[in-house]
């Protein structure tokens, strides 16, 4: 036989909810982790006094009775458990595991019994059903009745309120009150808040986020008070799962965050993380309300009667030795400034994400805490504002997703390290990278990751940059036009390009520098035609479009509406049409739609005959031809100007100009453009006299 016994999807009920976890048997102790919280109950084997196996709803059920009179239950095992768990018992903990059944007659009278914690309902010695005293939150008594109010949980679907037991009058001893004596038995295992006595001690006026104000905190034994100036709210300190200390970004406040299960309630809102703001410059000095005597022997150490030293580490350790729960603080995680924590933005407020050995924790608002085992993966997106930050998403294996926003670039590298040390699934890692099967591989991983994202954002940087620099003029030198900060690279190539070419070496950087500004020139009115042709004429001849089956319907209905809705603006009918048009059953909408559609067949046939009439060609064509010949005639007025400056430059000496092909190409280029605008207006004798130079006379 093995030395240990697990079993998965093993259900625990707490307050009427199921909750499913992991149950181990072993030598030394019995534990059950909950899968939702990570709670952890721990049995010790000397504990033990009684288990019993009994059919239940989901399966088959192990109910466990200790010293101390705690009671556990257990259910989903199979059928065939029975005979493993029962040689483990007998074998390792000396306790024979018996079966029980439970009644299921349906009966509603029977004999009620108190067993420690437990009141048992039982009929002809078969228990019927069980109530924990703990979940008990009120008892009161009538004539012959006894009324029992429980506890309520969220988490449930269906909650049990309350419980009325008739009790009859006995017949024996008439000094003692049955009903009274049902009452008591039930309030002194209950779990009833009485805040009676004094407090341990008082920590005044501290500050409080969640749930926000002032509050004076009242230690007692068993329980926490907070009293404010509105809410007042008890916690018993079986509802503490975790406690934080957690220091500030400016390293001079500390959080301090308790976890609780179940949560505290103000009206509909719960609250189920206590945070407290400590400035680490506060200090104080405390005494418990307590002899030194019953402090030793009640807290064996941890406390003593009188001590000093700053707020939050007083708080921290009262809490620490009446809870009798560990203090969780930040690992080794350092970010780009030096602080435990990164900021950054959760439901689009601002906030602190701690990275802890075993989990997230964000704070404050909302409160998150996030396990290890309960994430799936976690993926590193663009930021969707700015390339500046980044988002850090964490996955669920419920399939719950948190998206921790406008994170600095600088914290990357940091938190990547992080995530990939505590080996959590990272959704966007590279196909290439995920297949690297070495460990010294993944130290690379990071920057390979994060050069490739820098990549990214040079492109798109250089791709608008070159959509910025095709809006400039085209009278720009060749400098302006190079997108990159590479220029002598640029130079070199075409020069090689142009060395290669040329037959001979006469003068080859004065003709590589004209050959290349006319060719990139022209290279960018070839870009810039097809954005000015883009924009066409409205034609206001043509037939006009019809319109769709809701704006037909508006149409007709807009008087309605203004008259049943009298002084309604023009947005608020729109709006008001909108929901009208929802509502409208589909054979009105068909109605109506069938009209849109008569509209369009009869704009398509007027537009059929409006073309086939010559409409809008003619038109567009005249303008086109027009806009043509103002663009040759301006053209022709500059290119002759310029050849007559471009001689008067030649004759003073000036060195930019001193190829004759170029002037040669030019004059040659316009005299082929005006011999095209005398055969295109031949007509017009006007025109030929304003185009014609003297020269070409």
């Amino acid at each position: 036989m093995s030395d240990t016994l697990e079993f998965n999807e093993i259900y625990q009920e707490v307050k009427g909810t199921w909750n499913d976890g992991r149950l181990r048997f072993s030598k030394q102790t019995v534990v059950f982790k909950n899968s939702k919280t990570g709670k952890v109950d721990s049995i010790g084997v000397s504990e033990l006094t009684q288990a019993q196996w009994r059919r239940v709803c989901l399966g088959h059920g192990i109910k466990l009775c200790t010293t101390t009179g705690h009671i556990y239950k257990y259910d989903g095992f199979k059928d065939t458990d029975v005979d493993k768990i029962s040689e483990y018992f007998k074998a390792n903990y000396k306790v024979e595991l018996m079966e029980k059944d439970m009644c299921v007659k349906g009966w509603n009278w029977g004999t009620a019994k108190f067993n420690g914690p437990l009141l048992s309902f039982e009929v002809n010695d078969s228990p019927a059903f069980e109530i924990p005293l703990s979940s008990v939150s009120q008892c009161a008594t009538g004539k012959n009745e006894v009324t029992v109010e429980f506890h309520q949980n969220d988490d449930t679907e269906v909650s049990l309120m309350e419980v009325r037991f008739y009790v009859p009058p006995s017949t024996g001893d008439e000094g003692s009150d049955p009903v009274e004596a049902f009452a008591q038995n039930v309030l002194s295992k209950a779990d009833v808040i009485q805040a009676t006595g004094d407090a341990v001690c008082i920590f005044r006026e501290l500050q409080c986020l969640t749930p926000r104000g002032r509050y004076d905190i009242r230690i007692y034994p068993t329980f926490l008070h907070l009293h404010g100036k509105t809410f007042d709210y008890k916690i018993p300190y079986t509802t503490v799962l975790r406690l934080f200390l957690l220091p500030h970004k400016d390293q001079r406040q500390m959080f301090f965050v308790i976890s609780l299960d179940p949560p505290i309630k103000q009206g509909q809102t719960r609250y189920h993380f206590l945070i407290l703001l400590f400035s680490k410059e506060e200090d104080i000095s405390l005494t418990l309300n307590m002899n030194e005597e019953e402090v030793e022997r009640r807290f064996e150490g941890k406390l003593n009667k009188n001590m000093s030293g700053s707020l939050y580490e007083m708080v921290s350790r009262v809490m620490k030795a009446l809870v009798n729960r560990k203090i969780t603080v930040p690992g080794n995680f350092q970010g780009h400034s030096g602080a435990q924590c990164i900021t950054c933005s959760y439901k689009a407020t601002s906030g602190l994400l701690y990275p802890l050995e075993r989990g997230f924790i964000y704070v404050h608002k909302p409160p998150v805490h996030l396990r290890f085992e309960e994430i799936a993966c976690v993926n590193f997106a663009r930021g969707t504002t700015t390339t500046r930050s980044f988002d850090f998403e964490i996955e669920t294996k419920q399939g719950n997703q948190y998206t921790f926003s406008s994170i600095e670039r600088e914290e990357y590298g940091k938190l990547f390290d992080f995530v990939n040390a505590k080996k959590l699934s990272i959704k966007n890692r590279g196909f290439k990278e995920g297949m690297k099967g070495n460990d010294n591989m993944y130290s690379d991983s990071d920057d390979d990751q994060h050069d490739a994202y820098l990549e990214r954002m040079k492109e798109e940087g250089k791709i608008r940059e070159e959509g910025n620099d095709s809006d400039d003029s085209e009278g720009e030198s060749d400098e302006s036009f190079n997108p990159g900060e590479e220029d002598d690279d640029i130079a070199e190539e075409y020069d090689s390009k142009a060395s290669a070419s040329e037959s001979s070496a006469d003068g080859g950087d004065s003709d590589e520098d004209r050959k290349k500004k006319p060719a990139k020139k022209a290279k960018f009115v070839k870009e810039r035609k097809p954005r000015k042709k883009e924009k066409k004429a409205k034609d206001v001849n043509a037939p006009k479009r019809p319109m769709s089956a809701y704006m037909l319907w508006l149409n007709s209905s807009r008087d309605r509406i203004k008259s049943e809705n009298p002084g309604i603006s023009v947005t608020e009918i729109s709006k008001k049409a909108g929901e009208m048009w929802k509502q409208i059953s589909k054979d009105k909408k068909e109605e109506w739609e069938g009209k849109a559609e008569e509209a369009k067949k009869d704009y398509e046939r007027a537009m059929r005959e409006y073309k086939e009439s010559g409409g809008g060609s003619s038109s567009s064509s005249k303008k086109e031809r027009k806009k043509k010949g103002g663009k040759n005639e301006e053209k022709k007025k500059k290119k002759s100007g310029g050849g007559k400056e471009k001689e008067k430059e030649r004759a003073t000496g000036n060195d930019s100009f001193k190829s004759r092909e170029f002037i040669s190409s030019e004059e040659s280029s316009s005299e082929s453009e005006r011999g095209k605008g005398r055969k295109r207006k031949g007509s017009d004798d006007e025109e030929e006299a304003v185009s014609t130079p003297p020269s070409s006379e």
